[in-house]
């Protein structure tokens, strides 16, 4: 099945589906918010989370209408005629191995992870053969606001029946259907996220490495170190597995990933030789690669060059931004390059978060002068060598830890960061939600 798109319809609940029952095994953040969004549309939810959470949530849920918390997900899969499981990546399989069996007779069973061939998997081992398998996944998160947002659904053992049931139920949400395969689903997001989050998340690790808030240092205050420290804080506020299932258990991700922290050493050590010529040579050649050999720009930019400026969690000040090599960036255009990855090609799965990290990127290299300067300063100017150093340390570590597969080692490192700028995710928070509106908008007007 090839990628498509369509606006969904008015959320109502059809003709012959009045009784039809959603259940939702997993009530983190994104179950709680299809649990929220779809009872308040008229869908009755049986809904469960693990057996330790069942007091909490029972009284958190008591007295909403069309929601019913279960112990656990036997009693959601025998009784519920759509089922979503929305659990770790981690664990998808044992837990479709615990209730899977249990699925009501002809119903239609889906996942929410991120990374759909575990649980596709999983689903064809243990579930009954008379159950279909319709998968989906919201491509954003719990705190964004699903309208108009890609929403991707896999029609992997399922009638066109099964799927339009789907359709029914999830089109309150007003979100995009996007129609794929599961090796299709892997594939987009290992392309738009798997490289992206490792130049983030790598960030934060260096900044923490080196004992810094960056957004304290006149270095890291304007332009384009206003998105990079939004960014990596939105990235380190979440939950720690939502990156570590797409990065360890995508086999294209894991291939990026390890392929990220080739690049920034490969640049790293280009920059300590002082090998201008051979910098630029190898930068130049990745930016034709993936903006195309002309690259005249002629196209209207993913983000306004006032998003850049708006939005800084430091002191504002009138002097121009200073001078940086911006290694994070430049590697993730040279990994592109290397992987033969177009980004722009999954604008159909685009998101506000999608769109600000490859629209910084492309700000960087549509400006020769500025990514000129960028590699000048690569070479020439030694206020970052420390910096980049714990950068492509974290580069690297990421990348064993996604080679050798260690979730346990993976959330050791994420949550200590995470940690270390808590303080600051309030903040943070209310200044990207500015920011994520202010790209929203530039997408609303250029789809118009």
């Amino acid at each position: 099945m090839t990628a498509s798109a369509s606006s969904t319809p008015p959320p109502a609940i059809p003709a012959g589906m009045e009784g039809f029952v959603v259940g939702l095994i997993g009530m983190g953040d994104m179950g709680r918010m299809y649990a929220e969004r779809l009872s308040a549309a008229g869908w009755r939810i049986l809904a469960c989370d693990r057996e330790d959470s069942y007091d909490s949530l029972k009284e958190k849920y008591a007295g909403k209408e069309n929601i019913e918390i279960c112990r656990n997900g036997h009693f959601v899969s025998r009784a519920s005629d759509y089922i979503i499981y929305s659990v770790e990546a981690a664990v998808i399989d044992r837990v479709i191995a615990q209730y899977g069996p249990s699925t009501k007779m002809g119903a239609i069973v889906g996942g929410q992870t991120s990374c759909k061939s575990p649980e596709i998997a999983a689903f064809e081992a243990y579930l009954p053969q008379d159950v279909s398998i319709v998968s989906c996944h919201s491509l954003h998160g719990p705190g964004v606001d699903p309208h108009n947002q890609p929403l991707v659904l896999i029609q992997h053992r399922a009638p066109d029946a099964a799927l339009h049931k789907v359709e029914a139920v999830l089109s309150c949400l007003r979100s995009k259907f996007v129609y794929l395969t599961a090796l299709e689903h892997d594939r987009i997001t290992a392309d738009t996220q798997a490289v992206t989050h490792a130049a983030f998340l790598s960030m934060g690790k260096a900044w923490h490495a080196n004992r810094q808030f960056p957004w304290e240092l006149s270095r890291y205050v304007g332009g384009i170190e206003n998105v990079k420290v939004n960014i990596m804080l939105r990235i380190y506020s979440q939950k720690w597995h939502v990156y570590a299932g797409l990065a360890i258990l995508n086999p294209e991700a894991r291939k990026q990933v390890a392929q990220y922290a080739t690049s920034v050493t490969a640049l790293y050590k280009l920059m300590l030789e002082g090998n201008l010529e051979g910098l630029r040579e190898r930068v130049y050649r990745a930016r034709d690669r993936v903006f195309g050999s002309s690259a005249t720009w002629e196209s209207r930019p993913l983000i306004e060059p006032s998003i850049l400026s708006s939005f800084s969690l430091g002191q504002p000040t009138d002097a121009p931004p200073r001078p940086n090599n911006h290694l994070s960036l430049v590697a993730m255009v040279d990994c592109w390059s290397e992987l033969g990855i177009v980004p722009y090609e999954h604008m159909l799965c685009s998101t506000p978060l999608f769109r600000l990290r490859l629209g910084v990127t492309e700000h960087l290299f549509r400006n020769a002068p500025l990514l000129d300067e960028a590699l000048r300063t690569a070479v020439e100017d030694k206020t970052y060598r420390s910096d980049d150093l714990e950068f492509t340390f974290a580069a690297r570590g990421w990348a064993e830890c996604v080679t050798l597969g260690h979730f346990e080692t993976w959330e050791k490192r994420f949550v200590s960061t995470q940690g270390f700028f808590e303080p600051r995710f309030a903040e943070a928070k209310v200044v990207g939600d500015k920011m994520m509106k202010r790209v929203l908008e530039g997408a609303k007007e250029e789809g118009e």
